[in-house]
């Protein structure tokens, strides 16, 4: 299997090294290019196509959530994930809505990073779990058990760990079973909601304003 491509958006070198770092030791990625700043991804990332964008929020010039914006269509293939210290509201749904579809935190653990991504590529939506509470509480605002009469009892409980932030695998250690088994159970959520990820789902099961 060839690895995952990765294209990294970081200004400070100590994490742009150390995310890069981290995937070349991992044989499931490949870390195609590593950008300092958001005009030259801008002006790269369309000739590279990755699969994955790890993209900083606090960027020099133009920020993260600008590039993503104007990138997105142009690698209607790749997906964005959010890596950034930032954990105020307004910067995690204005990510989501330029089309990130991951949020972690820079305090995240390793371990967490990789596993992350590799579910990103699997077509889900990480965060971390400090971001999905905060986008949870912001989705319930409009109804309060977030249960859906389509979806079976299990299935309203994966979504609602879905809502917390757990990994595939961390789900299935919760309900006791195995990650494909989760992994099925949430591409029937998708269907039966008509959606394409977590936030989608979210939205609909807890009524996004």
């Amino acid at each position: 299997m060839k690895g995952i491509k990765v294209c990294i958006v970081e200004d400070l070198k100590e994490v742009r090294d150390g995310m890069t770092s981290l995937l070349t030791l991992d044989e499931r990625f490949e870390v195609l290019a590593a950008f300092t700043d958001a005009e030259k991804a801008t002006e790269e990332l369309p000739a590279w196509q990755p699969d994955i964008v790890i993209m900083d929020i606090n960027l020099p010039g133009m920020n993260g959530i600008e590039c993503i914006k104007k990138v997105k269509s142009l690698c209607p293939q790749s997906q964005f994930i959010m890596f950034t210290i930032y954990e105020d509201d307004e910067k995690v749904f204005e990510a989501l809505n330029a089309g990130a579809s991951g949020y972690l935190l820079k305090k995240t653990p390793l371990g967490k990073i990789t596993e992350s991504l590799l579910e990103l590529h699997e077509g889900g939506s990480p965060m971390s779990t400090q971001i999905a509470r905060k986008v949870i509480n912001h989705l319930r605002t409009n109804k309060a058990t977030g249960v859906i009469d389509v979806l079976s009892p299990r299935e309203n409980e994966i979504l609602h760990y879905l809502a917390t932030g757990l990994l595939y695998k961390e789900i299935a250690e919760k309900i006791g079973t195995t990650t494909g088994t989760v992994r099925q159970h949430i591409h029937r959520i998708y269907e039966k909601l008509h959606v394409q990820n977590r936030t989608e789902a979210l939205n609909k099961a807890f009524g996004k304003n």
